[in-house]
């Protein structure tokens, strides 16, 4: 954490020490706008901007987490193609599997550490995946990514790395939630479902499906 520390200013100190649960590392990342820009965002940049979309919010929690003693795990969930994926920062708390997450939907961010496995985590996301015409797309998940092994990327305090770092992503092996066959059968979500999922959601950041 040192060359991290060394670049913080003594009001971003502050605000990480506050970041002392993963309940107060979601809050925090529920007081920043969902971005819309189409780059990355580092850790230290999410600090400096206020600002993350899904791929900074997830890498900004790994970080804070990592400073309590977790684990730096990421876990993408992956779309049917008329949505943008989606990564979740894990914890795991008495044997059970929680996440914090960015998101320009209000439904698939925070998760407890309530889940004895990742598919029963994966799945609890299920409903609550949908794009902005109210399509369930969520398929399938990839196995999680210790970023340890991407330290030398240094991606909690250079942006250089990161893309690097999610096309490595590409590469991990996907684990399907529902079949072909339940997939063309999914109803929309319900319109009071997705006006609450729209809350307080950046238009323009949202994937527009055709």
């Amino acid at each position: 954490m040192s060359k991290l520390d060394a670049l913080l200013d003594p009001a971003q100190k502050r605000l990480l020490a506050g970041l002392d649960t993963p309940t107060r590392i979601q809050a925090f990342l529920n007081t920043i706008p969902y971005s819309e820009d189409n780059y990355y965002r580092c850790p230290l940049r999410v600090l400096r901007d206020r600002k993350a979309h899904c791929f900074d919010g997830a890498l900004f929690a790994a970080m804070a987490l990592r400073r309590l003693g977790y684990p730096a795990l990421l876990l993408e969930l992956i779309p049917n193609g008329r949505d943008d994926d989606h990564l979740l920062a894990l914890f795991k708390q008495h044997g059970s599997w929680g996440a914090i997450a960015q998101s320009n939907f209000s439904g698939i961010r925070f998760r407890e550490p309530l889940y004895r496995s990742l598919h029963e985590l994966a799945m609890s996301y299920f409903e609550f995946f949908f794009n902005s015409l109210g399509e369930k797309t969520l398929l399938a998940y990839r196995n999680p990514i210790n970023l340890k092994i991407f330290d030398a990327l240094d991606w909690e305090t250079s942006d250089a790395g990161l893309e690097t770092l999610s096309d490595a992503m590409d590469h991990y092996k996907v684990h399907p939630l529902i079949t072909p066959g339940m997939a063309a059968e999914l109803s929309l979500v319900d319109e009071r479902s997705l006006r609450a999922g729209l809350l307080g959601s950046n238009p323009e950041g949202l994937f527009k499906p055709s």
